[in-house]
């Protein structure tokens, strides 16, 4: 079953220059490893630790990885949700609350911080996030925030209070549901004015990007992180399947409807956002106009749009001196910058969506809609991630044994909900991007690439294919042989070795803070403390695997020398 992950930020480019390496990505990597997982799961009848134990004890290290990055995962992902329905609560109100700056304190005028950057940005880093200049001022918890994460959480636990048999019937309404919305919004998107725009810009080729090696690396990462490889989840739902279960043509169908939605959410995306880029366009030439009509005593209506230029021209050759104090105040408008603007993470989902909803007529009805379709995408990853956490620990006889299913779970989600809290603080969003950025990204290229080599090289890959055949009665064919045994592993390292290069010739690691006098992003160091907690975050679950396979060869000698002994 396919539950969407958190996907690593990237920039803003054509889909026309994407799509390729994407495809190519998707069949050397996103079909055969999800397989691969769905395989392992099917044929073992355990969760990711046990699954992994029964291949070799000495791999279990790999399945405790697995749920240490779930868990990881569980601490911080359901603050987006708890944040979505901080938007969905406000989506009520007419107007929207971040449709305008608010009045400052002595109502003569807008709040400074608001002019600044704007009403949708105001509303995101002061209103909901309360956001500290720096994560060195943590700042104490914000308390709206909070309860919207308990709520988040509360909602977790009663979907998942039955167990994982339960959680599976769950995630079909929650993934669902999602399409309708997105095709309503595809239909409105649409019909927008400037639509057509941002879908130019999405289909245009820029053929300059596939030379790019990162072009390749986030098509590779968008897949791997979409199909949730890694994190366990895929294991632990497949070995509640039948033996005969045709998890080949899952994979199959599950792969390709996965990345037949990306391209139709991105092109909804594309067309809202056009229709941003085109809105902020006009607003910026209407200022420019105004700006030189009132500058210049010119008649109303005599500077347009089409003539703008040329206006300039005549303008700064007939008046030069004062043409060049008026040119200080002039905004530079540019269609193509307003659509390549780098948009990502939670900035598109909460900031670039409630820009263009607050333009839209019915406002309240497309904030509703967006923020409820975010909130069953959110809810259906937490499920298939609190799942992964899950199936390991009651597939445990120490726990199951004396706790009930209803307890394990009530814990999981009142100890993340207890960390989470962290993320409320008014330093939260800087935490949340160090998870976001670091708590998987190494760890899951390692772990995908253990089990792959386990499998193929440690446990067989014929033992496994014969396996396979005895379970679903079909051949493995040479795509599925060649991927696993060669091109995927190679494909992991490859990225592996990129990250890893990445984060060395980075002179430093480095966030983006608020500036509140500027009202906008500033770049700042990390500071030691933090760089600390992401050594931290990587070396916790990767070293999981050696670890675990130290620890079970160091018993295995103990117990062969007491056994010598007692002989």
């Amino acid at each position: 079953m396919f539950t969407p992950r958190a996907a690593p930020q990237q920039q803003s480019q054509s889909l026309s220059s994407f799509l390729v390496p994407y495809l190519i990505m998707l069949i050397v990597e996103g079909m055969p490893l999800l397989y691969l997982e769905l395989a392992v799961g099917q044929r073992m009848r355990q969760g990711s630790i046990g699954a992994w134990r029964t291949i070799s004890p000495y791999l279990s290290g790999v399945g405790v990885a697995s749920v240490v990055v779930s868990f990881f995962l569980s601490m911080y992902y359901n603050v987006i949700n708890a944040w979505g329905f901080w938007y969905l609560f406000h989506s009520f109100q007419d107007p929207l609350p971040w449709s305008v700056c608010p009045l400052n304190g002595n109502r003569t005028g807008y709040d400074e911080e608001c002019e600044a950057a704007s009403s949708t940005q105001y509303f995101w880093y002061r209103k909901t996030l309360n956001i500290s200049p720096s994560i060195q001022e943590n700042g104490v918890v914000q308390w709206e925030p909070a309860l919207c994460l308990i709520l988040a959480w509360l909602l977790v636990y009663l979907c998942i209070l039955r167990g994982t048999e339960s959680t599976g019937k769950v995630v079909y309404f929650t993934a669902s549901l999602p399409y309708c919305v997105l095709f309503i919004y595809l239909i409105r998107g649409l019909t927008l004015h400037g639509a057509t725009n941002g879908l130019a810009y999405m289909f245009t080729p820029k053929m300059e990007q596939l030379a790019n090696p990162k072009a390749w690396i986030n098509a590779a990462t968008q897949i791997f992180f979409s199909l949730g490889l890694g994190f366990g989840s895929l294991i632990a739902f497949a070995s509640y399947n039948e033996p005969s279960n045709n998890c080949q043509k899952h994979a199959i169908i599950v792969s390709l409807i996965n990345s037949s939605t990306s391209i139709f959410a991105s092109i909804v995306t594309f067309s809202i956002y056009g229709f941003k880029a085109t809105f902020n366009y006009e607003t910026c030439l209407n200022k420019v106009i105004l700006l030189l009509t009132n500058s210049f005593d010119l008649e109303d209506g005599f500077v347009t749009a089409s003539n703008l230029e040329q206006v300039k021209g005549y303008l700064a050759s007939a008046y030069p001196s004062k043409y060049s104090e008026v040119f200080l105040q002039m905004k530079n408008c540019s269609l193509e910058s307003e659509l390549s603007t780098a948009v990502q993470g939670t900035g598109l989902a909460f900031i670039v969506y409630s820009e263009a909803i607050k333009n839209m007529e019915v406002s309240q009805l497309w904030s509703v809609l967006y923020f409820f379709m975010l909130l069953m995408l959110g809810m259906g990853s937490m499920l298939g991630n609190t799942a992964a956490i899950l199936t390991p620990l009651t597939d445990s006889k120490v726990i199951s044994s004396r706790l009930p299913k209803e307890a394990i779970s009530g814990l999981l989600c009142l100890v993340s909900c207890a960390i989470g809290m962290v993320f409320t603080m008014e330093s939260g969003n800087y935490w949340f991007d160090i998870f976001n950025d670091y708590a998987a990204t190494l760890s899951l290229l390692l772990i995908v690439l253990v089990e792959t080599l386990a499998v193929c090289y440690l446990y067989g890959l014929r033992r496994f294919e014969s396996d396979l055949k005895a379970m679903t009665g079909r051949t493995l064919n040479w795509y599925w042989k060649i991927m696993w045994a060669g091109v995927s592993p190679l494909l992991i390292i490859s990225l592996f070795v990129f990250y890893l290069s990445d984060y060395i010739l980075s002179e430093a690691l480095q966030y983006q803070a608020w500036d509140a006098s500027q009202g906008q992003l500033v770049t700042k160091n990390y500071p030691p403390h933090a760089l600390a907690v992401i050594g931290l975050l990587v070396a916790s679950s990767i070293m999981c695997i050696p670890l675990v396979a130290l620890g079970m060869f160091i018993m295995r000698r103990l117990r062969r020398a007491d056994t010598a002994s007692v002989a």
